[in-house]
């Protein structure tokens, strides 16, 4: 069995766990760096009442943890299944280098997990969209932002 194998199967065993117990769907996720699990968990959803807790999230969350900063460069992120649009971002968000997943959105939506609508209904203009949205700008709403870019002692990222 190669590495992949050895992440994945471990994700997939996160899944299995945290379903069993009842704390969200089947779902789990491992970060790996330099060959080395340093963030892992499965989907706390139910358990935590907390519609972020995906497994990808609490692995990024405990990775984080775990290398002291929000940034996970030169890592890869295993999951038992594609990640989800909100998990996606959080990887980009946080500069994860690679990711391996063993279940396709199609399988996850054959059991009634919509991240295939969700990925269209990103798609669309905001206009469109079946939360509503409405712009409405406002003075002085782009001073945070500016004092923010402006301030040399800031942490980018």
């Amino acid at each position: 069995m190669n590495a992949d194998d050895q992440f994945l199967a471990r994700a997939i065993e996160l899944a299995r766990k945290g379903s069993e117990l009842g704390q969200g769907g089947p779902f789990g996720a491992v970060i790996v760096c330099d060959g080395k699990i340093i963030g892992e968990g499965w989907n706390q959803v139910v358990v935590s009442r907390d519609p972020t807790a995906h497994a990808e999230i609490v692995a990024i969350r405990t990775a984080c943890a775990a290398v002291d900063r929000f940034h996970l460069p030169k890592t890869t992120l295993y999951a038992s299944s594609e990640p989800c649009p909100m998990c996606l971002a959080a990887a980009y968000w946080a500069r994860i280098e690679r990711i391996v997943f063993a279940n396709s959105r199609a399988e996850a939506a054959a059991i009634g997990f919509c991240d295939d609508d969700l990925y269209c209904e990103l798609n669309r203009p905001f206009e469109a969209r079946r939360i509503v949205m409405e712009h409405h700008p406002m003075p002085d709403a782009l001073l945070p932002l500016q004092r923010w870019a402006s301030n040399p002692d800031r942490t980018p990222y």
